[in-house]
């Protein structure tokens, strides 16, 4: 659920407040919300530029902070907000560390010295706006790898001749020490400054790896190298107040060996990113996560622990340490990678916000000034999201299946497809909806179905799955299917551009999907199904009555602003507010049967192709695990076998990795409800619960319920080579701002049955 809470709601109240007066400025424009320019170089892959030194500063600080505060330096990184005191309490236990520095440069010339700290420029030089993002494909049957990087760039400040050029090389021969291990984090006295200087920070104290099977001759050169050189294709220009900017897409391919490799990029000879790659036979290891970003009111800073420069890092910089312990290969978003809900405090839809009643909201008339403000929104929130923090720096070091799969409602406006049709069909909010799927389908997935077309036989990503037209949108569906090794695939089912009050997926889309999974290998052990919304929940099908009821004095009071409960409803067509949020459940009573058949035919799914399906979703702010299982009538006899039971599948929610958890008071109701028995698919042998696996909390003490955590989360995913287990290990926020995690263990065990 996606109710912050009646404080925020006040908050909220009070932050539209200060836009609901716009004034034009001498140019007869309005002022945007948001509006970003272009990034200094150094800022590209989402690191910093080496700052100028500060002599005050004596002793080097711990490694890396989060990546948009401002530092001093000496021979580390401090930062700004840090006290001198934070910082001569580093100094003793870091004074290696300086001396390590010192005797690095002690015996260089000047020559030498500015050769070893000169940062990479691009040539031609590009003046970014984003990026460079990355993006997972899928292995195709010959064993390649394939993906893509994209990045937009300011016309005006860039070069274009030659075309931008992405150059990327491996070495197939290498494998260090028989592993790749990057540098472990230490991760102590939960602070921020926990992951290792990325290798291109010119004053890294990381020191490198030791040249072995070949990596390097004499003179510095990889004896083995591959490389290869993508010109960028023009994905679409985006025509703003501030000039033109350009969408530039790469295509990668990456023949697999029989070990992972690191694979290190460029673009325009700039700044060196990299990121891994599998062995062919190996199954991947991926993270999970979704809600990166806060909901209306919330407060950011509630959530920024020492050290932190917001609130969105800390659990982010917790999953960064883990991939640098041990790379991820893929990192997969299940919703709301950003949350598009301010675009109702641009200047030029604010009459459109005020009308007071209903009516007039739907038959408000789309101006050719509202439409490029929302055009506008969405460029500059996107540019601003995916180039902030902790989040940008695993946008471009690990392959992000996340720009691949589920959109949900936030990444468009809150409860877009769950509301009334007259209200999803209204020319502002459904050219909202509109153009929110296109900058998804462009900044997400890399794709603009006017380039990329609609036929997904002759499409650039050979994992996508076209489905039906949406309904108020007009683009079809972007499902996908993707190789996470020989035994394992994800669908990344996309239950958001069909969506309606009453349709979560069109049976055209069912159809294209299933044809799909019916033709993979048998090989194929493990089918993944990511959802935004979880599947196996509990239900609140009493609270979703009592909201949609007419009767309901709560709704009508807030319709009419009585005793400051406006906030009890929303802005687009005063319905409850909460009422979106549950109408975009699967449990919801109108998606009930769909719900129900598409479990049904999971399970004759995995008893065909002797496949174990298990699910993962995000959405509601909670991690939790449900549970579908073969329904043992005789109460007295056990449970069949999890590896024996076709009809075995959990559903993994792990969310969010920065929004904060609903109240108390609605945890504590879900967690009472999640103790329920549920009766609806007994008639077909099915059982539904809940898993207790929160046995304590975080921090060690009792927890307030063993069913639902509410606290901030991420998903790290691995395969069990000795058991064949998909091992989910949820990773829990400690302590609030914190970003340390403990983990909690869930496994789906492979098929084991005739």
């Amino acid at each position: 659920m996606d109710n912050p809470g009646w404080h925020a709601f006040h908050r909220a109240n009070k932050d539209e407040a200060r836009w609901s007066m716009p004034h034009r400025g001498p140019d007869g424009r309005f002022q945007p919300v948001e509006e970003v320019g272009p990034m200094a170089e150094p800022f590209v892959g989402g690191f910093l530029p080496p700052p100028s030194p500060n002599p005050s500063i004596r002793g080097p600080p711990p490694p890396l902070p989060p990546k948009d505060a401002s530092y001093f330096r000496t021979d580390g990184r401090v930062p700004s907000s840090a006290s001198w005191q934070e910082v001569s309490r580093t100094e003793s236990t870091l004074s290696g560390t300086a001396n390590s520095t010192y005797s690095m440069f002690a015996n260089m010339s000047a020559v030498e010295r500015s050769q070893h700290l000169r940062v990479a420029r691009m040539s031609p030089y590009l003046q970014f706006m984003a990026g460079p993002l990355l993006r997972y494909d899928t292995v195709d049957e010959h064993g390649v790898w394939r993906g893509a990087a994209m990045i937009v760039t300011a016309d005006a400040g860039s070069v274009y001749e030659p075309l931008p050029v992405l150059t990327y090389n491996w070495d197939p021969n290498f494998t260090p020490n028989g592993k790749l291990k990057r540098h472990v984090s230490t991760r102590t006295h939960g602070r921020s400054f926990d992951l290792a200087p990325h290798p291109s920070d010119p004053l890294s104290t990381v020191a490198p790896a030791s040249p072995t099977n070949g990596e390097q001759n004499g003179n510095g050169f990889h004896a083995n190298l591959e490389q290869r050189r993508v010109e960028g294709k023009e994905l679409y220009v985006y025509y703003g107040n501030g000039g033109t900017f350009t969408f530039w897409r790469f295509m990668i391919e990456i023949p697999l060996t029989s070990h992972e490799m690191k694979i290190n990029y460029t673009i325009n000879n700039g700044i060196e990113l990299n990121f891994y790659v599998p062995g062919r036979n190996q199954n991947m290891r991926w993270a999970a996560y979704s809600c990166n970003g806060f909901s209306a009111g919330v407060n950011p800073d509630d959530f920024r622990g020492p050290g932190f420069k917001s609130g969105y890092d800390p659990v982010w910089m917790d999953l960064l340490a883990h991939h640098a312990e041990e790379p991820f290969h893929a990192l997969m978003g299940g919703g709301d990678q950003l949350y598009c809900d301010s675009i109702i405090r641009e200047p030029e839809l604010q009459d459109w916000v005020t009308q007071l009643k209903p009516d007039a909201k739907k038959n408000y008339l789309l101006s050719d000034e509202m439409r490029l403000a929302i055009d506008r929104f969405f460029f500059n929130h996107y540019c601003q999201s995916f180039r902030s923090g902790a989040f940008a720096r695993a946008n471009s070091t690990i392959n992000p299946a996340d720009f691949t799969p589920i959109i949900d409602d936030h990444d468009l406006i809150d409860g877009f497809g769950s509301y009334p049709d007259d209200l999803m069909r209204s020319p502002v909010f459904n050219y909202i909806g509109s153009r929110g799927y296109f900058f998804f389908l462009l900044f997400q997935c890399f794709i603009n179905v006017d380039v990329d077309g609609r036929d997904d036989r002759r499409h650039p990503f050979k994992s996508l799955i076209i489905g039906g037209d949406g309904p108020y949108i007009p683009y079809p569906s972007h499902s996908f299917l993707s190789w996470l090794g020989p035994h394992v695939h994800m669908l990344l089912l996309d239950c958001r551009a069909e969506r309606k009050k009453d349709q979560v997926c069109s049976q055209q889309e069912y159809k294209a999907v299933f044809s799909r999974l019916a033709a993979l290998p048998r090989t194929v052990e493990h089918m993944v199904i990511q959802t935004g919304i979880p599947v196996a929940y509990p239900r609140m099908v009493f609270l979703e009555s009592a909201l949609d009821s007419k009767l309901n004095p709560l709704v009508a009071l807030g319709r009419s602003g009585s005793m400051g409960l406006s906030g009890f409803v929303n802005k687009f067509n005063a319905d409850a507010e909460l009422l979106d949020d549950l109408n975009d459940h699967w449990t919801a009573k109108a998606h009930k049967r769909e719900r129900n058949w598409l479990i049904l035919e999971l399970q004759k799914y995995a008893k065909a192709q002797h496949v174990r399906v298990s699910i993962v979703s995000g959405d509601v702010h909670c991690a939790a695990v449900g549970l579908l299982k073969t329904f043992v009538k005789e109460k007295k006899k056990p449970d069949i076998p999890p590896p024996q039971d076709h009809r075995y599948m959990v559903n993994v929610v792990t969310s969010a990795i920065v929004n904060t958890p609903p109240p108390n008071g609605v945890i504590t109701m879900v967690s009472t409800l999640a103790t329920k028995t549920h009766r609806t698919l007994h008639h077909a042998d099915t059982d539904e619960t809940m898993i207790p696996i929160f046995e304590r909390d975080p921090d060690g003490s009792a927890p307030k319920s063993k069913y639902i955590m509410g606290r901030r989360n991420w998903c790290s995913v691995n395969w069990d080579s000795q058991t064949g287990d998909l091992v989910w290990d949820i990773r829990v926020e400690i302590q609030k701002g914190n970003g340390q995690t403990s983990g909690y263990i869930v496994r789906s065990p492979p098929p084991r049955w005739n």
